[in-house]
């Protein structure tokens, strides 16, 4: 197990005589067999920083170190660092075996040594009915193990994987997740994993780091990121189906605070641990999690009452649309079966701890309220 940290790590690279910033100024510190996420939008960054700490791509400033160790001048080979590959990037004419076992050859390990590791991992990664096999043979899933297992064999301190699911289908790819968790608990190996799917971070990483445009937005567990995002982008990023965000207005009235959309089709009062953080007539953004509203009956309280759009029963839970600017849609999902129509009226009902307010020009939150869990 390594600690792996990174310090102040900036990458630029330079068109037209102009710096263009992947990476900027980013630090992060692991913990000694963590999982940890690297997550953002394609073009964010993130595989280029796996690219610096593996070796692939020179630093600009900052430092990689794993322990004490500091890496920015090593040779990749001299990291102790295994790496999976995106696209497998497997010898086609060699065998699994012999794809595996390549790096070891190359380092004249005596051959009952390399055949005694290869049983460990063919056992560990389901590997033993494949070695014999060519890469043409293999199925994706299949391939993507031998690709981690050709990773884990060198006994690295940190395991990084590229996007390791990306070319797989629906079903694979939520097996392979579960293996690679499985995997991860067994060898209890330091693990950072590139991904642009926010539920494969959600389900595989012990913490999240959430990239845009090169900068980490914020470094968290799950359950952090998902009930408190410290801005708007992490938000709306976070989340399956996505966090309703609108822009809305503070307006004052006889004690209470309300938040208003431009329209003034929905309305409703803010509870008072915001009154604080929020000034009469300016606009804000407003969000909360579909999962985080409710219908509700006549004779109970309730945040505002709007006309159904839409309305979805998918047979495990109930989504609800409702119009509220020409371009933005609340969207309402619950456990609780409904049968509704267009046109149909109904009240609703905001979980207030689940409230977001953000910044209208920064983005960042208005309130620091305690995380939820």
């Amino acid at each position: 197990m390594a600690k792996l940290t990174l310090k102040n790590l900036n990458k630029s690279f330079y068109k037209n005589r102009e710096a263009i910033h992947a990476v900027s100024d980013l630090s992060i510190e692991t913990k000694d067999g963590e999982f940890v996420a690297l997550l953002g939008p394609s073009g964010c960054g993130k595989s280029t920083t796996l690219r610096m700490i593996a070796g692939l791509e020179d630093i600009t400033s900052g430092e990689v170190l794993i322990g004490e160790r500091k890496l920015n001048d090593l040779h990749p080979k001299d990291r102790n660092i295994g790496l999976a590959f995106e696209n497998y990037a497997m010898y086609p004419p060699l065998s699994v075996y012999d794809n595996i076992s390549f790096n070891m050859r190359a380092k004249n390990v005596p051959k009952e040594t390399i055949k005694k590791e290869i049983d460990k991992m063919a056992s560990l990664l389901d590997l033993k009915d494949l070695l014999a096999m060519n890469p043409s043979a293999l199925s994706g899933g299949q391939k993507q193990r031998v690709n981690i297992a050709r990773a884990l064999i060198r006994r690295p301190e940190v395991l990084l994987l590229d996007e390791p699911l990306s070319h797989l289908d629906g079903k694979v790819r939520q097996k392979m997740r579960t293996e690679i968790k499985h995997l991860h608990n067994e060898i209890n190996c330091t693990t950072i994993i590139v991904t642009h799917d926010q539920l494969e971070a959600m389900a595989l990483a012990d913490r999240i780091a959430i990239i845009k445009d090169g900068v980490l937005q914020q470094f968290g567990t799950p359950l952090e990121v998902f009930n408190h995002p410290q801005n708007e982008f992490v938000a709306g990023f976070i989340g399956e189906p996505p966090m309703n965000i609108f822009t809305v207005f503070a307006t004052f009235k006889e004690g209470s605070v309300y938040l208003v959309s431009k329209n003034g089709k929905l309305r409703f009062n803010v509870p008072d641990k915001y009154k604080d953080y929020l000034e009469e007539g300016k606009e804000y953004r407003f969000g909360i999690r579909p999962t985080d509203i409710s219908v509700v009956t006549d004779d109970q309280p309730y945040s505002t009452e709007l006309n159904v759009t839409v309305f979805e029963n998918v047979g495990e839970e109930c989504r609800i649309h409702i119009k509220i600017e020409e371009d933005n849609i609340l969207s309402i999902v619950s456990e609780e079966i409904y049968k509704l129509d267009t046109g149909d009226g109904i009240k609703i009902k905001f979980d207030s701890d689940r409230i977001h307010i953000f910044d209208v020009n920064t983005g960042e939150r208005v309130e620091k309220q305690k995380v939820l869990i």
